[in-house]
């Protein structure tokens, strides 16, 4: 007798997209490293709903071709650029020339060290790295002229935060690689919004001391001879910045050669002013390495997860949701800005963008937004994350490097730099010249 074969009914993608995203959020909240969790979610729901051979064969194409990938070389380029450019210590020559010109203003120290963050992200790309340098330059002297404790900490949590946005950053180079953008143009696009945030950061402790005449004490005027002798150590990053983001911006380098030539620039002016022992080198090549492989494994699992996410039609259904719920261009985009905000509470930067980029840019594309701008707007958002409560991983380095602070001191100093950056953020809305106008010269 013929046994009758029941078919296996077929699986549903919405619901396999579903579990996929909810599996995701608990590996993440067990600290499975982001990666490696969308690595697993990728795989594992692309062999549900292909084939198990297909999803292992995925991963070693995936890994390869990323890691050979020229285009994604600018990331370790830009990382070793900033390993020694920490490590040479130019970040003291930066706040002690920004103190002798500002520092004797009420309140001056705190818009000495936003120039000084500025300085230093414009050639770290790194918030992270920022917040910690400063941490230990600018917070010992701010205290020691009776800065208060939330001011101190909160100027350099906000400060930290302008590494995301000033080229080279870190966060606009994945941005670019997972949209398929032009890096050099979005690196150049971050420029203007990077100064505007300088601006804005200063003009915030400048109402501070006038609201608050008492609460910010001012440091003696410096000499004439001091604010030259100052000025002159701090010719090596801009020399550094000039020639890699003029290089770009002139078409002389791709991004990638930027980066080269930028690490290169680093190495050499740190051998030139005695600044980088072997021991030196040893440890910058180390640090850029550990944090390449850190940003590269979590390349590899987000464009696993992106193959999972195309055959489930993911993207192309959130576009259908969000355009019919009537709320406009502009009203989809402030929902999906709340959404970045509500993110940044649970993940850090680089996972926001790599896990929501291929969900959100079709919405964006669809809507008819340049990415170029979105790209601009979305590190903003991003760069709020890193600073604003409960989850807040600026802060999280500051308290790390000084203990005796509180995470709710620093909180409170950063509240007023967050409604700055709300500001910031509506009037790049309103203003899309802002971050488009140089790269439309290139």
């Amino acid at each position: 007798m013929a046994t009758l074969t029941i078919p296996k009914p077929p699986m549903n993608p919405d619901l396999i997209a579903a579990g996929g995203f909810v599996l995701l959020f608990v590996l993440m909240l067990l600290r499975v490293p982001v990666g490696m969790a969308m690595a697993l979610v990728g795989v594992g729901g692309y062999a549900m709903l292909v084939n198990s051979t297909a999803a292992l064969k995925l991963i070693g194409q995936t890994s390869m071709r990323t890691v050979t990938d020229y285009t994604f070389g600018v990331i370790p380029m830009f990382l070793l650029m900033g390993a020694f450019v920490s490590t040479s210590g130019i970040s003291k020559e930066l706040f002690r020339a920004a103190n002798t010109f500002l520092g004797h203003r009420r309140g001056g120290l705190g818009i000495a060290t936003i120039a000084a963050c500025g300085g230093f992200a414009a050639i770290s790309g790194s918030s992270v790295a920022t917040a910690a340098t400063f941490s230990t330059v600018a917070y010992p002297e701010m205290r020691r002229f009776g800065y208060p404790q939330s001011f101190a900490t909160g100027v350099i949590a906000a400060g930290g935060t302008l590494g995301a946005m000033l080229p080279p950053s870190t966060v606009l180079a994945v941005y670019a690689i997972i949209t398929q953008q032009d890096i050099g143009k979005l690196f150049v696009a971050g420029v203007l919004p990077g100064l505007l945030a300088i601006c804005m950061h200063m003009i915030t402790i400048a109402i501070i001391a006038y609201v608050k005449p008492d609460f910010l004490p001012a440091a003696p005027r410096a000499t004439w001879d001091e604010r030259v002798a100052a000025l002159k150590n701090v010719w090596a990053p801009l020399v550094l910045f000039v020639f890699v983001i003029g290089g770009l911006y002139g078409g002389l380098f791709t991004p990638t050669e930027a980066g080269g030539m930028g690490a290169g620039g680093a190495f050499l002016i740190g051998l030139l002013r005695g600044r980088l022992s072997r021991a030196d080198i040893r440890n910058s090549l180390l640090q850029a390495t550990r944090t390449a492989a850190a940003v590269f494994t979590v390349l590899i699992g987000a464009l696993l997860f992106g193959y999972f996410l195309t055959i489930t039609q993911t993207p192309q259904k959130v576009t259908e949701f969000l355009t019919s719920l009537g709320l406009g261009r502009y009203g989809v985009l402030i929902l999906i800005m709340l959404m970045y905000l509500v993110l940044g509470c649970l993940m850090d930067a680089m996972a926001m963008i790599i896990l929501t980029v291929p969900i959100i840019f079709p919405v964006i594309m669809h809507l008819g937004f340049d990415p170029i701008w979105f790209g601009v707007i979305i590190v903003m958002t991003v760069e709020l994350g890193l600073i604003h409560p409960p989850v807040g991983m600026n802060v999280f380095v500051i308290k790390s490097v000084i203990p005796e602070v509180s995470f709710s001191t620093i909180f409170k100093g950063v509240i007023p730099f967050i409604c700055a950056d709300l500001v910031r953020l509506a009037i790049l809305i309103a203003f899309p010249i802002i971050a488009l106008y140089l790269p439309s010269r290139m």
